[in-house]
């Protein structure tokens, strides 16, 4: 398979049809302008029919981190004191040939499992991680990563409950008669879905949305549930009591496509409405507003997001969320029961199937504990960091910590990156990778149900390469397999698809989702479960959670700490990618009252601190965040505050009740003027 364009054909203008595979449900088809070998223009295509032919402002100005000033191009070693970052040029050979003597020498000297891969595939699809890159950190016997930092407990929440069955796509939005977005704002991620909620809107269907912050869609909502962070699940819990007090529950559903549901009754039957109200600080009349809006609407549809798993009790409140539609009988219409991830609805998985090499059974390091794996593994301890498709001091919690241990000089680490980013300064080889612009790929939708081929737009800018032909060139130095071009990789990928997905996708660039995209659930697709029922109370979840599932544990809020802080998306970077972009500070958003109680104004600078750390930034007075809330934009860099810290060095690195996901969302703070102690 040849590259989409030659450089000779690329000097001229040209526009290039691909695929954004970046973090985001909608996966939008993209048409790329190119004009003597640069990108000069990207804007949407139509393959994809929920793109609409538009893309968010942030894949829009992606050029600008194609050629920024950041931008690697090519390979180079650490040059002088670690955290310097001043590098000297090498070849690609100089670098894996240094790379791999490393990695030979820590396994002989002290095992392999002393190298720790470390990698987040957010923004990647079936071909840029979990293929080549695999097959060498198993075959070599390296550290194994749990990589729950997102979406691991309403991951585990939907695979227990339902096996992920396939959620309602935007498609059937408009034939709700009440939506409820639950943790989600799409307006930051997921823009697609904003114009199907409005045509629902406007065909009569009404508007509930849960969320700390007053969201330009909570603006416009029949109804905003604004609890504090890490108490939706009292709030489902207490819908559920509601339904099961009443009589409101679907008795007959439950009996014949549930298990579960007498414990799940069980557990819910504390938290009354008033109880429910007082935890998550808001008034009883709004919930109850809520129980009797859901119970009474069909078709109801509940849009499950991912902000709410991002606390203690995450794993517990997704799966009380997901329950909410087999408890009230709102499956089996169109444009009723729940919508969450679709990742699973082509019955493609992106990880160890495409490798003939089964997973070992060597040490497990969850990528949540990192800065506790740099500082204290001592069996054996963590010799060798190799970073891809992550920026781990931008992304993970206890940022501190975290920088203590890539600051450690026996610590050999590897980082292969687009551009210079805040962990990039701690490498001691820095490997130049190619974009999404630059390299095939495969691009899975997690909303819309869609899967399309990425093509490289351009060749690759500088010397950057693509992550197949890395790792498997890595993989032949140390003897593991044979190396390969990145469309060798692609073809062998493509060809354990299914046969008709894979002929389709390589001819046409996209494969036609099943029931035209749009399932009904409980109509054209059940649960994935062993016995095809939804598991209301998944047992082995209820003994691995620290309170049983659905056992609820309280706010870690303090005295001396009492505010809750958030960091919600941003609309100007997807995680931290394009986080290079910001030329502003970030600023702290903070409610009036609470600034107003400790003598803060306006634009004033502060202090964001706890026993963690400190972040120093401005601050702005924002009513639409909730009293005893404050907020900053997840995915910043360290540039982006006044003290290079950011809001994960306020972030423990405490787990999740399900899964081991991340609790962002339980940093405790409290907040002055900054010199004012």
């Amino acid at each position: 398979m040849a590259r989409t364009t030659s450089p000779e054909e690329s000097w001229g203008h040209s526009t290039v049809r691909t695929a954004c595979p970046l973090d985001c449900p909608d996966s939008c088809t993209v048409d790329v302008t190119v004009e003597k070998g640069r990108v000069i223009k990207i804007d949407g295509g139509d393959t994809n029919p929920v793109t609409r032919d538009y893309i968010c402002a942030k894949v829009r100005r992606f050029a600008e981190r194609l050629y920024g000033e950041d931008r690697l191009l090519y390979p180079a070693i650490r040059k002088g004191p670690k955290g310097n970052g001043v590098f000297t040029r090498v070849s690609w050979d100089e670098a894996l040939d240094q790379i791999a003597r490393r990695m030979v020498e820590i396994r002989d000297k002290e095992g392999a499992e002393a190298i720790l891969p470390f990698c987040y595939g957010g923004s990647n699809g079936l071909l840029t991680q979990d293929t080549n890159d695999a097959a060498l950190f198993r075959g070599f016997g390296t550290s194994r990563l749990a990589r729950t930092v997102c979406a691991a407990p309403t991951g585990a929440a939907n695979q227990a409950l339902y096996g992920k069955m396939a959620g309602v796509t935007y498609f059937d939005y408009v034939h709700a008669k009440l939506i409820v977005l639950w943790g989600v704002n799409p307006a930051a991620s997921g823009i697609h879905l904003v114009p199907y909620i409005k045509e629902a809107r406007k065909a009569g269907a009404q508007l509930v949305v849960v969320d700390p912050r007053a969201t330009s869609l909570a603006r416009q909502a029949d109804l905003h549930v604004a609890p504090r962070p890490g108490t939706d699940l009292p709030i489902a819990l207490a819908l559920h009591r509601h339904l099961f007090e009443s009589g409101l529950a679907d008795e007959a559903f439950l009996a014949q496509h549930t298990r579960g549901a007498e414990q799940l009754r069980a557990r819910a039957s504390e938290w009354t409405i008033d109880r429910a109200a007082a935890e998550a600080g808001i008034d009883a009349r709004v919930l109850t507003r809520f129980a009797e809006m859901y119970a009474a609407a069909s078709p109801a549809l509940v849009r499950c997001g991912w902000g709410l798993e991002r606390n203690r009790n995450g794993g517990s409140a997704a799966a009380a969320i997901l329950a909410l539609p087999a408890v009230a009988g709102k499956f089996g219409v169109r444009g009723g029961g729940f919508s969450m991830s679709n990742s699973a609805a082509l019955g493609i998985k992106a990880a160890a199937w495409m490798n003939d090499m089964p997973e070992p059974g060597t040490r497990l390091v969850n990528m949540n504990h990192l800065g506790r794996a740099l500082t204290e593994y001592n069996d054996p301890p963590i010799r060798m960091l190799f970073v891809y498709n992550c920026n781990p001091l931008a992304t993970m919690p206890d940022q501190n910590r975290v920088l203590e241990g890539l600051k450690r000089e026996d610590l050999f680490t590897v980082v292969y990156e687009q551009v210079f980013t805040d962990t990039t300064r701690y490498a001691d080889v820095l490997l130049p990778a190619t974009t999404f612009l630059e390299n095939y790929d495969i691009a899975k939708g997690y909303g819309p149900i869609s899967l399309q081929l990425v093509r490289p737009v351009i060749e690759p800018y500088g010397e950057a390469r693509p992550n197949a032909e890395v790792f498997s060139e890595l993989s032949s130095r140390l003897g593991i397999g044979e190396a390969e071009e990145e469309t060798d990789t692609l073809l062998r990928i493509a060809s354990r698809l299914p046969a008709a997905i894979s002929a389709e996708l390589m001819e046409t660039g996209s494969a036609t989702p099943p029931f035209g995209g749009a399932p009904v659930q409980f109509v054209d697709v059940f649960p994935l479960t062993p016995d095809r029922r939804v598991d209301l109370f998944p047992e082995a979840l209820d003994r691995s959670a620290p309170a049983g599932m659905y056992g609820y544990q309280p706010d870690p809020a303090t005295e001396r700490y009492p505010l809750a802080l958030i960091s919600p998306a941003s609309e100007k970077t997807i995680s931290s990618t394009l986080g290079e972009l910001r030329a502003r500070p970030a600023v702290l958003q903070m409610n009036p009252a609470d600034a107003k109680a400790r003598g803060l104004s306006n634009d004033d600078p502060v202090r964001v601190f706890n026993e963690l750390g400190e972040v120093q930034c401005p601050v702005a007075l924002n009513p639409e965040i909730r009293p005893g809330t404050v907020s900053m934009p997840k995915g910043l860099w360290r540039k982006s505050t006044y003290n290079g810290s950011t809001t994960n060095a306020l972030v423990p690195d405490s787990l999740t009740d399900l899964a081991g996901g991340a609790c962002f969302n339980d940093a405790r703070v409290e907040v002055a003027l900054l010199g004012r102690h």
